[in-house]
């Protein structure tokens, strides 16, 4: 469904994107996570085909997005952080109103465009059918733009942090109904600063650091990967301690202990070691870019790391 191979991104001298890979399949939920800055809106942006990459290979649903038709544009789904929207219409005739669009492309398999008052139902946007948009709070435009997103039963969706705005109800709507599109196969890629979202929607997840793919996986296999970081918690003599679980079997034997607590790593704890690494590594790489031509002399080649000089 989506192909990427070394994709790569620049906007002059600043290269956003640095030989990213990514695939996703039918019918999967794939959340990609990262820091602002690390190239999420890029990556999902040349995946819609609004933006042409430096290089790489890129195809969605077997096109290339930058030079893909409206046919192709029909099946693409998506949710933008934000869009120029309409004030002046009211909900239900600007979601039919683009709805038309779709009608073209309906298949006997796949009916264009979506039902819009069972669109609008599934949203939360019912009882606002025929309100204007102007007046819709912050939350219920947002969930506006998820209705766009989905007016012509996408088989691939792009959601660019979706649920911003959303209060907890209208976020757990929202996951069923991401539930039910992977259901029918429809596959979804999106951008999210919400752990607990990640974790709670995507088969897969994908951290980008740094214009790279720097760890993919299931919620689970990426927790198992920050065990070392999971904490045990004890009392003994009137006194808590709290520290890493490596040092529970050493606790155990000097002694008996109460109130004793396990608290595993969380996939927040996996992201964020996974961010300190990735600083820990660019400020390697930025002293050896900048002592490396210094030390080259003494060393008979430029090629000097950090590494090679301690030796």
């Amino acid at each position: 469904m989506v192909d990427v191979r070394e994709l790569r991104m620049s906007y002059g001298a600043l290269e956003v994107l640095r030989g990213t890979d990514l695939q996703l399949r039918r019918g999967e939920v794939v959340a990609l996570l990262g820091p602002n800055g690390a190239g999420k809106t890029t990556t999902i942006e040349i995946l819609e085909g609004f933006r042409v990459p430096s290089g790489g290979h890129v195809r969605v649903l077997g096109q290339e997005p930058a030079h893909a038709d409206d046919a192709w544009r029909a099946r693409i789904g998506m949710v933008l952080q934000s869009w120029r929207d309409h004030p002046r219409w009211r909900v239900r005739e600007l979601v039919a109103h683009l709805g038309e669009h779709f009608r073209p492309y309906s298949t006997t398999g796949c009916p264009r465009p979506w039902d819009v008052d069972d669109l609008l139902s599934r949203v939360g946007l019912a009882d606002k059918a025929l309100h204007k948009v102007q007046n819709l709070s912050g939350g219920q435009r947002r969930r506006l733009d998820v209705a766009v997103g989905l007016v012509g039963r996408p088989e691939v969706l792009f959601l660019d942090e979706p649920t911003a705005g959303f209060d907890p109800q209208a976020r757990r709507d929202f996951h069923d109904l991401i539930h039910e599109l992977s259901d029918t196969d429809v596959t979804v890629l999106l951008t999210t600063h919400d752990l607990d979202e990640a974790e709670k929607l995507a088969d897969r997840i994908l951290v980008l650091l740094g214009g790279r793919i720097v760890a993919e996986g299931s919620p689970d296999a990426l927790r198992r990967q920050a065990s070392e970081m999971a904490e045990v918690r004890w009392s003994r003599d009137g006194e808590t301690t709290v520290h890493s679980c490596a040092y529970l079997s050493q606790v155990l034997a000097e002694g008996p202990v109460t109130d004793l607590e396990v608290r595993r790593a969380t996939l927040e704890d996996a992201y964020l070691s996974l961010v300190a690494e990735y600083g820990r590594k660019e400020e390697v790489e930025d002293v050896t870019g900048r002592l490396g031509p210094r030390l080259a002399p003494a060393f008979g080649t430029k090629d000097v790391t950090i590494e090679k000089a301690a030796r």
